[in-house]
């Protein structure tokens, strides 16, 4: 256990933000405030970096972890941690939220203290995911998202907004009490297994799993592992669990969709590398071919579908689908390529997806309205906008030099060396890559070629506050495409004892 709880400094450090906005200040003051602290969680977080070496970190279990007793009397203990597959999805979440905090300057002016106050809150819960060492500590994280995200979009979201967050709730909400009574059974089981008492430590529930099984028979591991899968799925979310997503993020305000978008969806897919596979490595072999159908089937199909859409940011939401099938892919490949691929593309996917729908909300608050049809030209009128925005979508499409190419091109070679997948799988995966270029590039030159209109003619250009929240994307997203090699080199470690020879998850494959 570390001397100094710097994860959680990190975890608590934005509840002490949201707290101050009970203090009597003005509506400006409040986002400053908010963006204050959201700003001191991103420094802070900066000092976890050194711990991994970009260049000759060999650490492969938890570092920095605390641990204290909570509810001893349910073996329920309050015990974070952090290796090198939550590291970069704790930096997305301390990066994009100061961001996103900043986005709304200028696009909440109604309950900006609530506002700002549920922003500092939900990444306080999503922290706790990535940090959360105890099973059931992890759930009580999972499920404080929802509240946040409920209210951010049924109080500032759309006209559709009470529909979007009803379904949003019930779909992520039922999938989680699937995960709840698997979570109690390992619990419970663990501790008749071992001195009577329920524990709930992540660590040794895996180790006693993956030593004798917990003397549980296969067939209700596998079942355990549904259990857990499907909150995870609807998360990230799979076809075909995906369908509440288009209207959450249709509906919700910018900055509700771009942390939506950018971290919230990849709580699902690191749920699949921290439970799914470690604690049922066999079930997870069982079951990886037909989860690769159907994150290939969710590839394709968020393509096709994304490409007829009128409004563009539910172009940007099924396009999330697509790319996210891309994930799940690399993560049931059952490689270290694949699952290295994975999360960089879960990083890549928060930077690029993020930054679409922030440029999305800039002209939607300048034209009030999201129809593609309805705008034209804005190169001529919008020449910087429109040149931040081309590398943007290049990024997503996963142009070779740019951040998406080095992901998916990862996740590919993966998927090809699988033993369980195979190139048949890589094959249709790649046909996402091809669809992509096609609904991005044709939603850019409606958007942006042709003859200026009417109403376009008046669109003034970026702002210095929206160029300070896009240019430290483009920054990340070139950086990344150009040289991926220390982000990859801080994951190998634990990646490697996840799915490298001599893992559970090969031994017997």
């Amino acid at each position: 256990m570390t001397s100094f709880p710097l994860l959680s400094l990190i975890l608590w450090l934005p509840v002490v933000g949201a707290l101050l906005m009970l203090l009597p200040l003005s509506a400006r003051t409040v986002k400053v405030v908010a963006l204050v602290a959201s700003l001191a969680v991103f420094v802070v977080s900066l000092l976890l970096i050194p711990g991994f070496g970009l260049f000759n970190s060999r650490i492969a279990g938890l570092q920095l972890t605390e641990n204290m007793a909570w509810i001893p009397s349910f073996g329920i203990n309050y015990r974070l941690g952090i290796d090198g597959i939550s590291l970069w999805l704790v930096m997305l979440t301390t990066f994009l939220t100061p961001l996103t905090i900043l986005s709304t300057f200028e696009s909440i002016s109604t309950r900006v203290r609530a506002f700002e106050a549920f922003m500092l809150m939900l990444e306080t819960g999503m922290l706790g995911v990535f940090l959360a060492q105890d099973l059931f500590l992890f759930y009580i994280f999972w499920e404080f998202t929802l509240v946040p995200m409920y209210f951010l979009i049924g109080i500032w979201g759309g006209q559709r907004r009470i529909y979007a967050t009803v379904k949003f709730f019930l779909y992520t909400f039922t999938g989680s009490v699937f995960m709840l009574l698997a979570i109690i059974v390992l619990g419970v089981v663990y501790g008749r297994s071992t001195n009577g008492q329920v524990n709930f430590d992540l660590q040794a529930v895996t180790k006693a799993i993956q030593t004798n099984g917990l003397g549980l028979s296969q067939t209700t591991l596998r079942w355990l592992f549904v259990a857990f899968f499907a909150a995870f799925a609807i998360k990230v979310p799979m076809w075909p669990f995906h369908s509440w997503l288009p209207d959450a993020h249709t509906e919700a305000p910018t900055a509700g969709s771009v942390i939506l978008a950018g971290v919230m969806l990849k709580l699902g897919a690191y749920g699949f590398l921290r439970f799914n596979l470690p604690l049922f490595p066999e079930a997870a072999r069982f079951f990886a071919p037909a989860i690769g159908v159907l994150a290939v089937i969710g590839i394709i199909y968020g393509a096709l579908v994304a490409f007829p859409q009128k409004d563009i940011k539910k172009l940007v939401a099924y396009s999330s689908v697509s790319h996210m099938g891309f994930v799940v892919l690399g993560i049931f490949a059952l490689t270290p390529e694949g699952v290295h691929g994975a999360i960089l593309q879960m990083v890549n996917h928060g930077l690029s997806t993020g930054a679409l729908f922030l440029i999305v909300g800039f002209i939607y608050e300048r034209r009030h309205t999201r129809d593609i049809d309805a705008f034209g030209g804005l190169w001529k009128v919008m020449p910087v906008y429109s040149f931040l925005s081309l590398l943007i979508i290049l990024s997503s499409l996963g142009l070779p030099g740019l951040n998406g190419f080095a992901g998916e091109a990862t996740i590919m070679f993966g998927t090809m060396k699988s033993a369980i997948l195979g190139w048949p799988f890589a094959a249709f995966g790649l046909t996402g890559v091809i669809l992509a270029a096609v609904y991005l590039l044709w939603m850019f030159r409606k958007v942006m070629m042709g003859d200026v209109n009417q109403n376009t003619a008046a669109m003034r250009d970026l702002n210095r506050t929206e160029l300070a929240i896009l240019i430290p994307l483009i920054v990340l997203i070139i950086g990344i495409g150009l040289y991926a090699s220390p982000v990859f080199r801080t994951m190998d470690p634990s990646i490697e004892a996840l799915v490298g020879p001599g893992s559970k998850l090969v031994a017997t494959r």
